[in-house]
């Protein structure tokens, strides 16, 4: 039987040719480069190739890709683009944009400083409350094992530390009023035994002293001393402001203070929280146990005054037991000071009882700093001797009082950081 031939199915073979064995994997060549860059490109195309054999013929379309630039399983194109549109180009760098931008950031920086110099006041109060919180924070924790509720613990230690101000205002206040209104009733006595004496006299009208009071006596003078008593109510309500501020502050950090902690480990990387976590908790602990050991030992010196106060007969021995506590809690210059004052009202009474106000106080801060305050202080935070008086003056010049207040604390964290992070990545190199 004779051989018809093989039939065409497409349009790039000729009539009468044996099929290649490749030709029915090959593509039609109607499948030209333009529907190759559209199916690439991920825009919409539908080609279609068309043979014919005499009267036959085949019709073939490709696929259609999504115009939202997705493949038919969901995936991205890969083309850049997003639901937004296309990224541009990145703006050139030219001299005027970088110009420009360093510009902003100096401004930005000197706004910066600016705002922290008009707000220094603001903000050494909220590090004041802050410290105190911490220290505070394990009586709350204490009375919380106990059973007390959080709001109720937090409420009886912020009762407990406004009736211990109180107390010591109740101590300070009565004796430095006492003892201005008899100056003030005795004041005319001295000025008539000043002027009976005769070397004051002589004095007197040797210097002009009487003419140079007159003439200072003017209307310059009057205004300049109505400014200074404006100036000290000022600052007497502005240190009653101060003490409130701090005190409310410092009641509301102890409310909300495990969800301002763990609102700070949240700020940092996850991979690193659990460590900052471990060293944080270990660095709020040396604080706490710093200013318990702190409160201690003062308490312990202003009730070693009061007792020596009452045997010896000084004047007002609760007040002076007040502020040798008080004075008590600075460190290294806190205790002298304290016994300085104690020592001069001694002496102002009788010189026996300045010179054993003196001999107490000479033995007692040998015990302090030699027994009492090592053995208290090593349970609590062990800082270095000399980092610690580093410390403590820097922190003098720095902040004052409240400086020298949290130096020790501070040196114990940086010690510790210095310890656990710093010396360890150190060796690791």
């Amino acid at each position: 039987m004779a051989d018809d031939g093989p039939m065409a199915s497409s349009g790039d073979r000729e009539p009468g040719r044996a099929p290649a064995p490749g030709d029915r994997n090959r593509k039609p060549e109607h499948d030209t480069a333009s529907e190759h860059a559209d199916r690439t490109t991920g825009t919409t195309g539908t080609t279609s190739t068309t043979g014919t054999t005499g009267t036959t013929g085949t019709t073939g379309t490709t696929g259609t890709t999504d115009t939202t630039g997705t493949t038919d399983d969901g995936e991205p194109a890969g083309n850049g683009s997003s639901r937004f549109g296309t990224p541009g180009r990145p703006l050139k760098r030219s001299s005027f944009l970088v110009g420009f931008t360093g510009a902003a950031g100096v401004l930005l920086a000197y706004a910066l400083y600016l705002g922290l110099r008009n707000a220094a006041g603001i903000l050494v109060l909220v590090v004041i409350a802050l410290f105190l919180a911490v220290g505070l924070h394990p009586a709350v924790v204490r009375l919380r094992s106990w059973g007390l509720p959080h709001g109720l613990a937090v409420a009886v230690v912020a009762l407990t530390v406004v009736l211990l101000l109180c107390g010591g205002l109740f101590a300070l206040v009565p004796p430095i009023v006492t003892q201005s209104g008899q100056f003030i009733e005795q004041l005319p006595s001295y000025l008539e035994a000043l002027r009976r004496n005769e070397t004051v006299n002589d004095l007197v009208e040797r210097y002009d002293l009487m003419e140079r009071v007159q003439s200072a006596a003017n209307a310059d003078t009057v205004g300049q001393a109505l400014g200074g008593v404006l100036g000290g109510a000022q600052l007497l309500f502005g240190t009653v402001f101060r003490g409130l501020t701090v005190l409310v502050l410092t009641i509301y950090f102890l409310a909300y203070f495990d969800r301002l902690r763990d609102l700070g480990y949240s700020l940092v990387p996850r991979s690193r929280r659990e460590r900052v976590r471990l060293i944080g908790d270990e660095i709020l602990t040396k604080v706490g146990a710093y200013m318990v050991g702190a409160l201690s030992i003062a308490v312990l010196a202003g009730v070693s005054t009061f007792v020596f106060a009452l045997i010896v007969d000084l004047p007002y021995p609760f007040a002076l037991a007040v502020v040798v506590a008080v004075t008590d809690l600075i460190p290294q210059i806190g205790a002298t000071l304290g016994a300085v004052i104690v020592s001069l009202v001694g002496f102002a009474t009788d010189l026996p009882v300045g010179i054993a106000c003196a001999v107490f106080f000479l033995i007692y801060q040998q015990v302090e700093n030699y027994l009492i305050y090592p053995k208290i202080m090593r349970r609590s935070v062990s800082v270095n001797e000399v980092a610690a008086l580093v410390g403590a003056l820097l922190g003098v010049s720095l902040l004052g009082v409240v400086g020298a207040l949290i130096a020790i604390p501070a040196v114990a964290a940086l010690q510790l950081i210095l310890r656990e992070v710093v010396l360890p990545r150190q060796e690791s190199r």
